[in-house]
């Protein structure tokens, strides 16, 4: 016996493709009767009334009138029979009040404990202010909010100790930090720089102006004392040394650096957040403390963002191209339940060679010959883009040593560039410097770098420069240079826990005379803390094969013995050969692949519609756009119905790289077919467990379905799902890479459409502006000449398609979002929070169901060492921690509802474990209810049969937004459009340039049904 999933569609739906007509339903619920029929009472508004457990944000909003419980309705039961009622008017709430919960009861200082319980129910009228949410087009910038109190500790799960990368910080709360604003004339734009300036106003001025206080320095505009200065307000003098001044301010060695008094962080606030009688992070305090535990280390080494690099802390190794990988450490002050942690953990990035330019620019383009080798235009714009924005120093001038910032480099060869002198004679660059300098130059017939404007330029020849050691490369990686940075990461568990403890005695924390003036220490051991280990989920197979179910074994599992829950069907398809394999481990390739598609529950075809042949990469559109053609013929010669298309298309990738974008555009966006593509060397070996995953991925491609957790069939099994209709979104944008700035970012969002199974999701892709993390297309609304108001975004389609599947309304809203930083949180959840309400409300008057939202991070510096490495009975095979194990103490927030989770085994390396933080929760989760579903669909990921780290509908916006990164066909200044709709082009500055978002192709309506980008 299959999936109870299995027979839920019926008839078609009449319109309600995004479009603006009312749903056309049949007016019965599921006609398998689940439990709860229809609405109560026959349709009178349901009173939602909000409050309790997981208390959402609240939305604050000046001077707002006191707030007046309005329910609104949200529909009935589960079963929900009636469509979506359209609407052309949102429903209005009144203004949100600004309010405060009143404070909770006074707790004793926490130290490597649980945090004290916040007592939810006082919050019943922040819920109530939340209810009353406007949806208008008040600007997030004046609006705060307030996220979630934690509902409690978890309690389900085997305790266990394990280690934690936090380190605890004791602050002396009784100290005064004063807090003082810099400006310095002429603007500095090097945070490097302007440490420099500060250090030698520090050192004239330390006895004489400062009192002899040691201050603390971000690099830009905040400065930090403990006590106060003997001034308001200063301006000082400073000159730099003459080998810190930038070539182009040669003149302006003297700088105005000004010191104001801006305010006071409070610590006592500070110390009743921790104490949790404080609800408001002080955030401008922990920014305070973190300067000053900075302040040491950025003396002594190279800052890149939140992380320290230095040539001491071990060997640099080469990566290619130029470049060279360095070691350091990334350091972070974090509020958690056990007080402040300080957050450690080794890090690695790439830098540039401190080498000769022409040695650096023959590295990086593999050149063998100096003298042989003519650069193309081709190469002159890879070095230009290396090059560009680095500090080089000429060595040319005997015992003077210039710094000069590349601006570009010429598109003349060096022989070719000439100058005005003073007198306005043609001076050739080659022949001025053997004149001045007695310096011969050989490489003549490349180009020339650049420094200064294009209207008064400097011309540098590439032989008399060096580049300046300790410079980051910023731009993308390639391949080869991504894997020898990861080599220096990828440590086995035990391994990294000790250079992380290394890295903290090198450090040696307790003799920091900045941290010990303003009252600090750091403990040297990692923290203890307290998790649990969840147990997996047991998962459901078709009825048909000899284990109809099974438990996962330390996050994996096979499909020995088991059939798919849902086998998809391929009647039509065929195979595309673009490599150099001949026919015979082609064919045995295809053969054992339809045999084990059949083997483990799919209907595959064995004959395909057309003949597999093999094509040279060079034609591959072409070839595409022909075997589509043919394939519509061979249809019609067998007499198929119009609709008829072909289902599945195999190919095999060329031995070149390159290819995969392009066939993956042309068949999602032109032709409108699912491909699979396999490499050469994994068709060649025909290996099982490679078949086994290709097998996966096409039954989900094809529309199948391959598990399905076994407590989603039952009758309430799966809390806060199985109840109600539930819709779970998953979201995530991506951005170009450092240095694109023409390129738009791409956003993804993927919805389950098959309920209560919970394991099929329907993706969605959209272009927006460069570097914008907000998702612009939730919900669009546009005027239309002929149409009017047309309401549309990613939102609101994926709504209809799920009442399309299920005949149903989403009665509950899980938003899992991925890829967002925690200085975004307020900005996001504003903005995307209204974007689901005015969807919501788009489909019917008064449809708002309950939201929780959620952000996902993956890119964070927490790392779970277990207690006993040599235990293994408490790690897997890897030496992580187990699959399952939940962290919600200690580390965690003081009084926010976040947890950490490690719901996959490890393979190589220390496993990460994924942070899950609310930020609005109107379904009231418990901690142990979110915590289990989350662990539980991570085993529903289609791809493989593993437990993932990150919950799958996150997972799979990141791999829809990949994806679409393919449809730009190599414009630069292509982004990908919804394909829900919204397709016009907008136009925008950044970084002073002007960003186009131009839609891409839709994808087509058959790909977007199924999981195309798995």
């Amino acid at each position: 016996m299959g999936s109870r999933g299995g027979g839920r569609r019926g008839g078609s739906q009449p319109g309600w493709r995004g479009e603006p007509r009312p749903f056309q339903g049949p007016g019965r619920g599921d006609s398998r009767g689940f439990q709860g029929g229809g609405f109560p009472g026959g349709g009178g508004p349901v009173t939602y009334s909000g409050g309790g457990r997981g208390d959402p944000r609240l939305f604050q909003q000046p001077g707002g009138p006191s707030p007046t419980r309005a329910p609104f309705p949200i529909g009935g039961g589960r079963g929900d029979p009636r469509p979506f009622q359209q609407t052309d008017r949102y429903p209005t709430f009144p203004p949100p009040a600004t309010i405060r919960p009143p404070p909770v009861a006074v707790r004793p200082p926490v130290t490597m404990r649980p945090p004290p319980e916040v007592d939810p129910s006082p919050s019943q009228s922040v819920t109530s202010a939340l209810e009353h949410l406007s949806i208008s087009d008040t600007p997030a910038s004046i609006q705060t909010v307030r996220f979630p109190i934690r509902p409690g500790l978890g309690s389900i799960g085997r305790k266990c100790l394990i280690r934690a990368n936090h380190f605890l910080v004791a602050v002396n709360y009784n100290f005064e930090i004063w807090h003082y604003d810099v400006s310095i004339d002429p603007e500095v734009t090097s945070r490097a720089i302007n440490r420099v300036l500060i250090r030698e106003l520090v050192h004239q001025f330390f006895e004489t102006h400062l009192d002899k206080k040691n201050p603390a320095y971000d690099g830009r505009k905040s400065l930090y004392t403990v006590g106060k200065l003997p001034f308001d307000s200063k301006n000082f003098k400073i000159k730099l040394p003459e080998r810190e001044v930038s070539s182009t301010r040669r003149a302006e060695k003297e700088y105005s650096i000004t010191i104001k008094f801006a305010g006071r962080p409070d610590l006592h606030h500070l110390e009743q957040f921790m104490r949790g009688r404080q609800i408001d992070s002080p955030q401008e305090t922990i920014q305070a403390l973190d300067v000053v535990l900075r302040e040491k280390p950025s003396t002594n080494y190279t800052i890149v963002a939140r992380s320290f690099f230095s040539t001491v802390f071990g060997h640099r190794s080469e990566i290619g191209a130029g470049m060279e990988c360095w070691r350091g450490y990334y350091q972070s002050l974090r509020p958690t339940q056990m007080g402040l942690s300080l957050n450690i953990d080794i890090s690695a990035t790439s830098f540039y060679k401190s080498v000769p330019v022409v040695d650096f620019v023959a590295q990086h383009l593999d050149v063998k010959d100096v003298f042989r080798h003519t650069m193309n235009e081709r190469d002159r714009i890879r070095v230009k883009k290396a090059l560009k924005g680095i500090r080089v120093e000429v060595t040319h001038m005997q015992d003077l040593t210039r710094r000069y910032r590349v601006t570009g480099i010429t598109p003349l060869p060096l022989r070719s560039l000439t100058f005005e002198d003073e007198i306005g004679n043609h001076v050739s660059v080659v022949q001025y410097f053997m004149d001045k300098y007695k310096c011969p130059l050989r490489v003549t017939h490349w180009p020339c770098l650049q420094a200064g404007s294009d209207s008064r330029p400097t011309y540098l020849p590439m032989e008399v420069c060096k580049i300046v050691e300790g410079q980051r490369y910023s731009k993308k990686l390639s391949d080869k240079q991504v894997t020898g940075i990861l080599k220096a990461t990828c440590k086995r568990p035990h391994e990294r826990e000790k250079s992380i403890h290394e890295m903290v005695l090198k450090n040696d924390y307790g003799n920091d005379e900045f941290a010990k003036e303003f009252g600090m220490s750091i403990t040297p051991n990692l923290a203890t803390v307290e998790a649990r280990v969840l147990n997996p989920p047991r998962l459901k197979y078709h009825e048909t094969g000899r284990d109809k179910s099974c438990n996962p074994s330390v996050g994996q599992w096979n499909m020995i013995g088991k059939k798919m829950v849902n086998g998809g069907s391929v009647g039509t398809w065929t195979c595309i050969n673009f490599s150099n394999l001949e026919r015979q481990p082609v064919e045995r390739f295809l053969n054992d692949l339809v045999y084990m598609c059949n083997n483990i529950g799919m209907k595959f075809n064995p004959v395909p519609i057309l003949e597999v042949r093999q094509f040279r990469s060079e034609n591959l559109e072409a070839v595409l756009r022909d075997v589509y053609r043919q394939s519509k013929d061979a249809f019609a010669r067998e007499g198929g119905t119009g609709d008829k298309h072909l289902q599945l298309l195999l190919i095999i990738l060329p031995e070149v790289t390159g290819s995969y974008g392009p066939i993956k555009r042309i068949c999602e966006t032109e032709l409108g077919i699912v491909s699979q593509c396999c490499l050469p060397k994994h068709v060649y070996k025909s290996a099982k467990q490679y078949l086994e995953n290709v097998s996966l991925k096409i039954n989900v491609k094809v529309g199948g379905r391959n598990t399905v957790l076994e407590d989603a069939l039952r009758p309430n099994g799966l809390p806060f799902v199985s109840d109600k209709a539930t819709i779970i979104f998953g979201a995530d944008v991506t951005h170009p890479a450092p240095g694109e700035d023409s390129q738009s970012s791409i956003a993804a969002v993927v919805a389950s459409i098959d309920w209560p199974e919970i394991t099929k999701y329907r993706g969605l892709v959209s272009a927006q502006l460069h570097r914008k993390e907000m998702i612009s297309d939730l919900y669009t609304e546009h005027n239309d000449p002929a149409k009017g108001l047309v309401r549309g975004g990613m939102i609101r389609e994926h709504m209809v398609a799920f009442y399309r599947n299920n005949k149903r309304k989403p009665e509950r809203i899980i938003f899992y979002r991925d890829g967002v930083s925690e200085g975004q949180f307020n900005t996001v959840l504003l903005d995307e929070m209204d974007a689901i309400r005015k969807a919501c409300a788009s489909l019917e008057d008064g449809y708002l169901p309950p939201v929780t939202f959620i952000v996902v991070q993956k890119r964070h510096h927490t790392r779970l060492f277990p207690s006993n490495h040599g235990d293994r009975g408490s790690t897997d095979k890897s030496g992580n921690i187990l699959p399952g194990t939940v962290v919600d103490t200690m580390i965690c927030h003081p009084t926010e509802f976040d947890f950490y989770l490690c719901s996959h085994a490890g393979i190589q390396g220390t496993s990460r474990p994924t942070h899950y933080h609310v930020l609005y929760d109107e379904n009231h989760f418990s901690a142990d209810a979110l915590q289990m579903l989350t662990n539980n669909l991570c085993y529903t990921y289609a791809r493989c049969t593993r437990s993932v780290s990150v919950v799958p509908p996150a997972y799979y916006a990141h791999l829809a937004a990949f994806r679409a990164r393919y449809y730009s066909d190599g414009d630069s200044d292509r982004g990908s459009s919804s394909a829900g709709g919204a397709e016009r082009a907008g136009v925008a500055r950044n970084r002073d340039q002007a960003t186009v978002v131009r839609p891409l192709p839709r994808i087509k309506d058959n790909v977007k049904e199924v999981m195309f980008y798995c």
